[in-house]
């Protein structure tokens, strides 16, 4: 099964972004940063546009965050990258006449739906300024 990484690099753009404003902000720069291609960034970029993350001017390197990163949660980069899907997902292909296939998969929504509930309170309350933070300490303590 393949995860998605969408979450993590949106993140890894705003930071860049934060962290380097004024620079080269073009999808190749941060594609290198990110080591992907410059157009799953700009794929990634335009979903955080949509989402109200992102400001750009048309022609130009120079996108940047819309409000401070003390206000962007990572539930909001959470919705912007992958919308309401959830982060657990139920077997849909289990044998309807079966007891145990039928009745599990309406139990484990009702816990798959407590997850989803308390992990989008805990996103709400990280933000990019907080990422920031953290990635400071793992920077010096590198150094």
């Amino acid at each position: 099964m393949k995860y998605s990484a969408k979450l993590s690099d949106a993140m890894h753009i705003l930071a860049f972004l934060a962290l380097y404003p004024g620079e080269d902000l073009s999808s190749d720069a941060i594609a290198h940063s990110i080591h992907t291609n410059p157009s799953y960034v700009r794929q990634l970029m335009s979903a955080l546009r949509k989402g109200g993350l992102l400001t750009n001017v048309k022609g130009h390197p120079r996108p940047a965050l819309p409000k401070a990163p003390s206000q962007i949660t990572l539930l909001d980069v959470y919705r912007a990258m992958e919308g309401d899907k959830p982060l657990l997902h139920q077997d849909i292909h289990t044998n309807p006449d079966c007891g145990v296939g039928v009745n599990i998969q309406l139990a484990l929504r009702d816990c798959y739906d407590l997850v989803q509930k308390k992990s989008e309170e805990a996103m709400q309350s990280i933000t990019l300024q907080e990422v920031l933070e953290r990635y400071e300490e793992k920077r010096k303590e590198s150094l």
